[in-house]
């Protein structure tokens, strides 16, 4: 018998999963998506015209951009920082020659 793959395992940096359907974006929500995202895009996508392809494909690239994003450490970092780092940052910023 082989040994099965671990389908929980944090994927390397660089992994993209395959979601050029919608079933292969279910599958990769399930696997690799947030907590709860796959529910949630099965609630979203009930709630939408199907004859809108406008409105599926711009769900469908949401809930793709979370899979990459949950597996991009520079954006895991981004979403982990306090909102007093992400202020302190912007007001060191505005005080720069040529801020706005």
């Amino acid at each position: 018998m082989t040994a099965q793959p671990d389908h929980h395992a944090v994927p390397p940096f660089g992994f993209r999963p395959p979601m050029g359907t919608l079933a292969e974006l279910r599958s990769a929500l399930s696997t690799w998506g947030f907590p709860g995202d796959r529910e949630r895009f099965e609630k979203e996508l009930d709630a939408l015209d199907l004859d809108d392809l406008t409105q599926v494909r711009e769900l469908a690239q949401a809930y793709r951009h979370r899979v990459l994003l949950r597996h991009d450490p520079a954006g895991m970092a981004a979403l982990a920082r306090t909102t007093d780092d992400v202020e302190a940052e912007l007001r060191h910023k505005l005080k720069q020659p040529g801020a706005r």
